[in-house]
């Protein structure tokens, strides 16, 4: 039996041990999509349990709302996830994109829709509520088209920067990010658990609020990214504690912490922007020249 040069052995041996190595880094490029797949079902089951409400199971849109919520972690962790791992690609980029549309276009809006106007009660006139409805159709195709525009424009600009002061880069997104004005939409509806809205004037509160979460995405506004939080630092014992404690008044309190944290996020940028107003209508007085002291 011819015995093998060592040279030829090291080199066989070199070769075998790159093949599980290519097979484990082909395989975690499915890692980040699986996340991508978990957020794209969670936006059809939420699509399915809002068609499925009615005034006498509106736990469905309670169930639809926690959907959402999920697909928002969801979201998050598929790009971390690929970042942190280096399989970052132009396939997961784009179906990315289309299951953002999806989960957080379509789903919120239909949910917005049927929670806020379609299940108002007969009591109110028949005048009024068409109307009501009618503007509240409006109102969830508007915020439907600005996340997909939102979308469509962080597809096409590579850099893009807050027209407002603050160091730019990955701290910012420019406008409010399409998962948190779905989260907003999920938050409300969670916060009520799913219980319609019966009133005139709090469908038009509910319309206000979704015109509002449309115009902050498609807005220049800076919302932090949370892009920034490294968890490969040494010492993250206080992020971990934070998030701990996080999750444990969401896993108890899960409607009005939920609720708290939506709006303070959609809050964030709109004073964020004021603060830019009121600094640039009042800017900071010159500092005083003073001639030294001659000194004889």
């Amino acid at each position: 039996m011819e015995e093998l040069d060592p040279q030829r052995r090291d080199m066989n041996r070199d070769t075998n041990n790159e093949r599980p190595r290519g097979r484990l880094r082909k395989g975690m490029y499915l890692l980040p999509s699986l996340f991508t797949t978990a957020n794209i079902a969670a936006g059809f089951y939420a699509i399915l349990q809002t068609v499925h409400a009615s005034m006498a199971e509106s736990w469905h849109l309670d169930f639809a709302a926690r959907a959402i919520g999920f697909a928002v972690l969801f979201d998050g962790l598929d790009g971390r996830i690929a970042r942190m791992t280096r399989t970052e690609s132009e396939f997961g980029r784009e179906l990315d994109s289309l299951a953002d549309v999806i989960t957080f276009g379509v789903a919120p809006a239909l949910l917005a829709w049927m929670w806020g106007f379609h299940m108002l009660p007969n009591t109110i006139t028949p005048e009024l509520h068409l109307k009501i409805t009618q503007l509240g159709s409006i109102a969830c195709f508007g915020f439907l088209m600005a996340g997909a525009s939102r979308l469509a424009r962080f597809n096409i600009v590579k850099n893009p920067q807050p027209s407002n002061p603050g160091r730019p880069g990955k701290k910012y997104f420019v406008g409010m990010p399409i998962p948190a004005a779905a989260g907003v939409i999920a938050a409300v509806v969670h916060f009520s658990a799913g219980e319609p809205v019966t009133s005139w004037w709090t469908a038009m509160t509910w319309l206000l609020m979704v015109v509002v979460a449309s115009y902050l995405m498609v807005s220049t506004w800076r919302f932090y990214s949370f892009k920034d939080i490294d968890f490969r630092s040494r010492r993250p014992f206080r992020l971990i504690l934070v998030i701990a404690l996080l999750i444990a008044l969401i896993w108890s309190f899960s409607r009005p912490v939920l609720f708290a944290i939506a709006i303070l996020y959609m809050a964030s940028g709109v004073l964020w922007r004021l603060q830019w107003i009121f600094r640039r209508k009042n800017p900071p007085a010159p500092p005083v020249y003073r001639e030294a002291s001659q000194t004889s």
